[in-house]
């Protein structure tokens, strides 16, 4: 770790993972928490999965109504994603792969080229026949009148560009995320149960690769083992904390 008289540019190099645990406390519900939204209602993972949301109009329409009442258009960043935007501009943050679709680290500030959205983002929506896009707020603005909305070009059906299960991450986004793992002096695991799959394994590309781990997340998981160090502290505390250690010691 850098001291206090050196350089931004000789600070350890930091990519953290972020997980669903970061915007919780911006009034996004996580997903598999205790008291996740599938959690709750196992059922509603349906609306992510591809097969059930091509052969469903009821699942596509209640997907629909629930990206249009979601409270990602209104969340604002936490003090945990302030924190990386201090560990940014303290010259240390390498990237920040994201679990989350919130767009959240960049409204907070981060540089979007060090955002890698490895499950997709919300602003835009794709056809799943011909692939053409248009912005997602276009079409929840015309949700009243079509709840079902499809391509105006071919008839596909349209989808959020939120990764659904059944869908490959986007090979370039995943690529990226690996090589910032890989390159890392530390890496931060942050908000994530760590049990989805790539995301969570890389943290152990980091850690085979050398560098410190850890871990800010309330329950145990999968990875605790390879940790350097495990923080059970709320998020809002322990990462600012953890960014100002960092930068400063």
């Amino acid at each position: 770790m850098a001291d206090a008289a050196q350089t931004p540019s000789t600070r350890p190099s930091v990519t953290v993972l972020t997980g669903a645990g970061i915007s919780t406390g911006s009034g996004i519900p996580d997903f598999r928490g205790p008291n996740g939204v599938w959690t709750r209602d196992p059922e509603a993972s349906r609306l992510l999965e591809l097969d059930w949301y091509l052969a469903e109009p009821d699942i596509r329409r209640r997907a629909w109504q629930m990206w249009r009442d979601h409270p990602v258009w209104t969340a604002q960043p936490t003090p945990g994603h302030r924190a990386l935007v201090d560990l940014d501009r303290g010259g240390a943050l390498q990237a920040v792969a994201t679990q989350n679709f919130d767009g959240l680290h960049q409204k907070a500030g981060v540089p979007a080229s060090k955002v890698h959205e490895l499950h997709g983002s919300l602003p835009g929506t794709r056809c799943l026949r011909c692939g053409a896009t248009e912005p997602t707020a276009d079409v929840l603005a015309r949700l009243d009148a079509d709840p079902d909305p499809h391509c105006a070009r071919c008839g596909g059906p349209l989808a959020t560009d939120v990764v659904m299960f059944g869908e490959p991450l986007p090979s370039d986004v995943l690529d990226a995320a690996v090589e910032a793992a890989a390159t890392s002096d530390v890496f931060i695991a942050v908000g994530s149960t760590l049990t989805v799959q790539p995301a969570a394994s890389l943290t152990a590309v980091a850690a085979e690769s050398g560098a410190r781990i850890l871990i800010v997340n309330a329950e145990p998981t999968p990875y605790d083992r390879l940790a350097d160090a495990v923080d059970r502290r709320p998020i809002e505390v322990a990462l600012p904390a953890i960014v100002q250690e960092l930068l400063t010691t």
